[in-house]
């Protein structure tokens, strides 16, 4: 029985300028859903698999892409990407979560905590928000995750749904080594470790993209190509369970 743990990072570039690539997605195997970090679907997936519509930043908390997600018919929302990062005090989104994401809850949604990086910085933020927000709590901890030890990365989740008791989404993880060999092994050791962990909902490898997203990620950790199709590492992503050595 296939487990279907595994989100799908697709990019909007990919939407703009290869959407029939998506094509290339076994859609019967562990994928089980899509994410582009924004508030519209990409009209390339048509059905196929849900959607994870997020409030990448305070911008999509109004206007067009506030009433898209309000009326969207997709079952979990993401709220705040790296908000610690981008100038978003704890405060001010403990705020608009009681003010705003409860009215997706109220529509029957289930919510995403904000996904913090996995420094200092981002747990100290966390706490400060889930701390202001016990009283309607997020459905699920929205963690993200990037280094090089697959050791460490699994001992952090742990730590993490400790402390926090809701199922996990890690919506970004992906190594950062520039070895491929280190870069395959994380990738299937966290992929085979949250596939068979019940409390991990779901997981997103950084990232489905055809030009890498700035210095601090791996080009060995890529799941496309300059050319649209899918690396080595996507190809076992979208078809192996578990990942096995290539």
């Amino acid at each position: 029985m296939v487990v279907k743990k595994r989100c799908l990072l697709w990019d909007y570039t990919n939407t703009r300028d290869i959407p029939d690539r998506i094509d290339q997605v076994n859609w019967e195997g562990p994928i089980s859903s899509v994410s582009n970090w924004n508030a519209w679907v990409p009209p390339e997936l048509k059905g196929r698999a849900p959607f994870r519509p997020m409030v990448h930043l305070e911008p999509q908390l109004s206007g067009e892409q506030w009433d898209w997600i309000m009326n969207s018919d997709q079952p979990i929302v993401h709220y705040f990407n790296e908000p610690e990062r981008n100038g978003i005090s704890p405060e001010r989104a403990a705020q608009a979560w009681h003010d705003q994401m409860l009215q997706l809850r109220a529509r029957g949604k289930k919510l995403v905590s904000p996904s913090v990086s996995s420094d200092e910085n981002g747990k100290n933020w966390l706490a400060d928000f889930m701390g202001r927000v016990a009283d309607a709590p997020p459905d699920f901890l929205g963690l993200h995750y990037y280094g090089t030890d697959g050791n460490a990365a699994i001992q952090y989740l742990q730590d993490m749904h400790s402390k926090y008791p809701q199922p996990v989404i890690v919506s970004e993880i992906a190594s950062i080594d520039r070895n491929y060999g280190s870069v395959f092994n994380f990738t299937a050791q966290l992929a085979n470790f949250m596939d068979n962990t019940d409390w991990i909902f779901e997981y997103g490898f950084f990232g489905c993209m055809r030009n890498v997203a700035d210095g601090f990620v791996a080009p060995e950790a890529q799941l496309m190509n300059p050319d649209g199709s899918f690396t080595e590492l996507m190809q076992k992503l979208n078809n192996e369970q578990p990942v096995n050595p290539p």
